[in-house]
Order: structure tokens, then sequence, then C-alpha cells
């Protein structure tokens, strides 16, 4: 893996071959583009994780400066700890955040059949230094989201 996180797709597709021996290229890269999360992204003849990370990467991300409110999907008991002690990235590079309540309850329902989704309020953040980043178009990443600017949605 270079810097930004590439891998050639050769080399990634001779790992995957070592493990699920009919793929072959055409699939791979349809995986890839047909992906719903649009986590990987191709550029020529290689592959990486656009978020995710759990190595340094220099992925350039484009940072939002408009977003007013963010939305984060997760356990009941882990949400009752985040209002504590806000949201860290845990063992990943960054914390992932949504752009919707919906993306977000599916994101919740990955580890929950009863997901609480947490409103992040961007706008106040930010204009307190946080930087928002948007990985793709259902996923923004941010290095950590102090408890003071997350919520429980009102019932």
């Amino acid at each position: 893996m270079d810097d930004e996180g590439f891998v050639e797709l050769p080399q990634l597709l001779s790992k995957v071959r070592r493990r699920f021996p009919t793929v072959d290229r055409k699939l791979l890269i349809a995986i890839v583009e047909r992906s719903e999360r649009k986590r990987f992204e191709i550029v020529g003849d290689k592959v990486r994780a656009l978020y995710g990370h759990t190595v340094e990467v220099n992925v350039h991300l484009e940072e939002d400066t408009q977003v007013e409110q963010l939305y984060h999907g997760t356990t009941p008991e882990a949400a009752e700890q985040i209002l504590k002690t806000g949201l860290q990235p845990m063992k990943r590079k960054w914390v992932h955040l949504s752009p919707t309540k919906e993306i977000a309850y599916e994101v919740g329902k990955r580890r929950t059949d009863s997901p609480v989704i947490l409103i992040i309020d961007a706008a106040q953040a930010r204009n307190r230094g946080l930087r928002f980043f948007k990985a793709t178009d259902k996923v923004y990443v941010c290095s950590h989201v102090p408890a003071k600017y997350i919520k429980l949605p009102r019932a």
C-alpha cells in the first residue's frame, strides 16, 4: 500500500484469489463500483478505501463547510456512553457520520435491532474548530466529536 492507501489491482486480485479462486478482475471491479456504501475507489490500475482505515493513509477528502447536522447510528449502550464522553474513532482513524437519519439508522442496524440515532451539531462544532470531511455521499468523517455537540432527537 502506498502513502495514499492505494494498492495495485493485480496485487489485490492475487490476494483475493487465495480465498476466492473464481474472482477475476472484472468481478473485483464490479464489486467496487456497485457497492452501495462506496467505500472504495479505483483510479487507473489502483484501488483504495476512502474511509474506515486502521492505518495512517493520506486520503485527500473534501472538507465540508456547509452541513448543519450529521447523524450517528449506534447501540443504546454505546449511545449512553457517547452522550457522556463524545465520539472517538476507536480503532479507526476517523469518526464516521451520516448525512441523514435514515442512513444513520441503516448503519446502526449493523450492530443492533434497535439503533439509537444521535444528532451532531456540525455547525456549532465547526464554529469551534472541528473539521468535517465528505468521504462519500453517505459518509462524513471527522477526528472526534465532543459530547457537547451531540444530542438525542426530541421525542
